[in-house]
């Protein structure tokens, strides 16, 4: 089989809106990194569907990027839910940096993530090798639905693999625990952001989980909101004034309903330049996992 990893010139930054957006690669970009073969990079198909989870699978053996190589949000992208840790608890690092040099990654590699659209998905793989210490990680701006709606080429030929060392370098301090996240909050020492979209925010509606509503003391900030209404990533601008009333002082920790759809606010705010940024994994799955720890609810819905 043809190998897979191309390489091109690095750029270490992509314009959107005429404003640096350092985590965004383009198609025409991803294109030209195909054709140049300059620097070793690694695609990485992350598409899912949580009401069907063999779905993305089932797509990318139907056609995928050329090149690309597949990662489960179940499988790879998590480990397998307990008691505790929530409903995609974080995978163990050393079984996921092996997986990443088996696939082709280290630290030289730059990877390009995609995902159906400007998914959840894709900024999930993008936290994760963040948080091994990775820093040439880049979302493809608009995932497999731009590249193909330009009309640039799909397979279903899957790749051949070189393997190399990934030595994980792991940001130990940019996660936190259910009790982390109760001593914190309630002692006014972090801003919590309850990534969900209001109405489960709020507890009108919970199709997930056994119970509705918030983490006590969250603010709500919907994953969705960080992207225009045609699906687009906000521009730094735009960012900006959406995250206003977050200060740059304050440690902030991101949740949602299972340390998925925190990732897109986190590579949001990761660049405008928050730096003491955090992911609560569990999240709400978890934080309802404790049977003392109080639930907010939205007052009508009482």
């Amino acid at each position: 089989m043809k190998e897979i990893h191309f390489i091109c010139r690095i750029h270490r930054k992509r314009l959107i809106g005429g404003i640096t957006m350092s985590f965004l690669i383009g198609v025409d970009e991803l294109k030209e990194r195909m054709i140049n073969k300059t620097e070793s990079t690694v695609i990485v198909d992350v598409r899912f569907v949580l009401t069907d989870p063999d779905a993305g699978r089932k797509l990318y053996l139907n056609e995928h990027i050329p090149g690309a190589v597949y990662l489960d949000l179940n499988r790879d992208l998590a480990s397998k839910a307990a008691k505790h840790g929530g409903a995609h608890p974080l995978p163990d690092m050393e079984l996921f940096a092996a997986k990443m040099g088996n696939i082709g990654i280290d630290h030289e590699t730059t990877v390009v993530i995609y995902d159906e659209e400007n998914d959840m998905f894709a900024a999930r793989m993008w936290w994760l090798l963040h948080y091994l210490g990775h820093e040439k990680a880049y979302i493809l701006e608009g995932g497999y639905k731009k590249w193909v709606e330009e009309g640039n080429p799909v397979t279903a030929e899957l790749p051949s693999l070189k393997r190399k060392q990934f030595e994980p370098k792991i940001r130990s301090n940019e996660v936190v625990s259910m009790k982390d996240v109760k001593e914190r909050v309630e002692n006014k020492k972090a801003i919590l952001i309850d990534s969900r979209d209001k109405e489960r925010y709020l507890g009108i509606r919970e199709p997930l989980y056994s119970k509705a509503g918030h983490i006590p003391g969250a603010v709500n900030y919907f994953w969705k909101d960080v992207l225009n209404s045609d699906g687009s990533w906000k521009n730094k601008e735009q960012l900006a004034k959406h995250f206003s009333s977050l200060p740059k002082d304050k440690e902030i920790i991101v949740s949602c309903g299972s340390g998925v759809s925190a990732c897109p606010n986190i590579v949001a705010l990761k660049s405008l330049g928050y730096e003491n940024i955090k992911l609560y994994p569990g999240s709400f799955s978890d934080w309802i996992s404790y049977d003392e720890n109080d639930i907010e609810l939205d007052e009508s819905t009482l």
